[in-house]
């Protein structure tokens, strides 16, 4: 599934991770929003999260996940795999139109409506249209600079919206 018109880019370095996200919404070819907040924090803030798609079927997901965390006190990966089935299985939830990037302090994970869960090798995930180019540029802001996780979340952003016309420079960046 690709969605457009968002970037999120979840970095987990030297004992941080952070998840940032840029503000725009756009209709099409129109921005709508300048200044959305596609990142939220779950489970007593200790699961970080942000969406790529269909506002309404992200926060839908947001709901299913935090019922999960509840139901398995807080452990993210066996939540969001448990997330994820659900997603894949239900006739209701397969029609969603969006994805995840949800982190805790030992996990960063990336689910889809195709039954994804997914940990990055290198600590960087990325979705929406500008994630290439984020993902791109924290993977380069890692090997070559000493920023921590959250600069680099702001660094590789601000590239991605140099880039992409569905990404502004509008970043919100959550840190564990």
């Amino acid at each position: 599934m690709k969605i457009r018109a968002t970037t999120i880019l979840a970095v987990r370095h030297r004992g941080q991770v952070a998840i940032a996200g840029d503000g725009q919404v756009s209709f099409g070819n129109t921005v709508m929003k300048h200044q959305a907040r596609k990142i939220r924090r779950l489970f007593n803030d200790q699961v970080i999260t942000g969406f790529a798609g269909a506002t309404a079927d992200a926060f839908t997901l947001y709901d299913k996940l935090e019922q999960k965390l509840e139901q398995y006190k807080g452990n993210l990966l066996r939540s969001a795999v448990e997330l994820a089935k659900e997603w894949r299985t239900d006739k209701y939830l397969r029609r969603l139109e969006a994805m995840l990037i949800a982190v805790d302090a030992n996990h960063s994970l990336l689910l889809s409506g195709s039954g994804d869960v997914i940990e990055a090798d290198k600590g960087v995930l990325a979705i929406g249209s500008g994630g290439p180019y984020a993902q791109a540029a924290a993977l380069a802001l890692i090997a070559h600079s000493d920023l921590d996780a959250e600069a680099i979340c702001r660094e590789a952003l601000a590239i991605a919206a140099d880039i992409c016309v569905f990404t502004n420079t509008s970043i919100i960046v959550e840190t564990i």
